[in-house]
């Protein structure tokens, strides 16, 4: 699991634990700092659950903030965890940092939920789709390009694993993404058979919003995907709380605040109410797929 993951979450679950103690103990980041003999942006690396960690720092930060013996023991185990590496760290460049996050997030969840009002999610592409795609972004050589495109289909693979359970993924789309060619009909009529194909797991739901359905919550959000998390292990810590993230050209928001994820589910339930179901939802890809191929 540790080699599937990563150690995307486990830091995120260390980084809040060790912020929440500091605060709970009164301590201030310059005062932790001068206490360990840190500098106040290890600290906050650490909270902020970026990189690894040594056992023996979250040894030393539980001493000072009177941390129980239990559940220093239990962040220890976090520590040794996020030493771990996800398979995308073999692609290098070709995930972007502010990406990485994402995808060890994404391989780390139980449930899925994205809108796309643009373009098919990277999740759902083919092959020749992202191709399509990635020649339309920065200049790359043409090894840099396959790698983005692996990464992708190297991202599919998670719809089908058994070891953890594969996450449950529901995805919206605009009709309008359906409509818009990309690579040509060859490429889209591969696509929307693809789509067909995925949508025929147990775990995968594709629905299409119509454009008859008007003005909907979806064209103030824009495109955005909630990831949801399972139980910990042994429950030993909080789960991980839910994420909306949202990307754009050179990075992404991650948004994980109260209210930040209760706006997006009110979108959701929205988008939800309008979406056609999963047997309509067949129907009209096919129909498409026939109006590409009779062209």
């Amino acid at each position: 699991m540790a080699e599937d993951i990563g150690s995307t979450v486990p830091r995120r679950q260390l980084g809040r634990l060790l912020r929440q103690f500091r605060n709970e103990a009164g301590v201030t980041l310059d005062a932790a700092a001068e206490a360990l003999e840190y500098s106040r942006q290890k600290i906050w690396r650490l909270e902020c659950g970026m990189g690894s960690v040594r056992v023996l720092d979250v040894k030393a930060m539980c001493e000072l903030y009177g941390v129980s013996p239990e559940m220093t023991e239990a962040m220890r185990g976090l520590a040794v965890e996020t030493k771990s590496k996800g398979w995308w760290h073999a692609y290098g460049d070709a995930v972007p940092s502010w990406f990485e996050l994402y995808v060890g997030l994404e391989s780390a969840a139980s449930r899925l939920r994205g809108y796309d009002e643009s373009l098919i999610p990277g999740i759902l592409q083919t092959k020749e789709y992202a191709h399509a795609l990635i020649r339309l972004g920065r200049m790359m050589s043409d090894e840099e390009r396959e790698q983005a495109v692996e990464v992708r289909i190297q991202r599919q693979a998670l719809l089908t694993r058994r070891l953890p359970a594969a996450p449950r993924l529901e995805s919206i789309l605009s009709e309008a993404v359906l409509r818009r060619g990309v690579g040509g009909p060859a490429i889209m009529g591969g696509q929307l058979d693809h789509l067909i194909r995925l949508s025929g797991l147990p775990n995968v739901s594709v629905r299409v919003l119509p454009l008859a359905a008007g003005p909907q919550p979806g064209a103030v959000a824009g495109t955005f995907m909630v990831l949801d998390f399972p139980p910990t292990k042994g429950g030993r810590t909080a789960p991980e709380p839910s994420v909306v993230y949202s990307e754009s050209l050179t990075g992404a928001l991650y948004l994980d605040k109260p209210d930040e994820l209760a706006a997006y589910e009110r979108v959701w339930r929205g988008l939800d109410a309008l979406a056609l179901g999963e047997a309509e939802s067949k129907d009209m890809i096919k129909r498409l797929i026939g109006e590409i191929r009779h062209d």
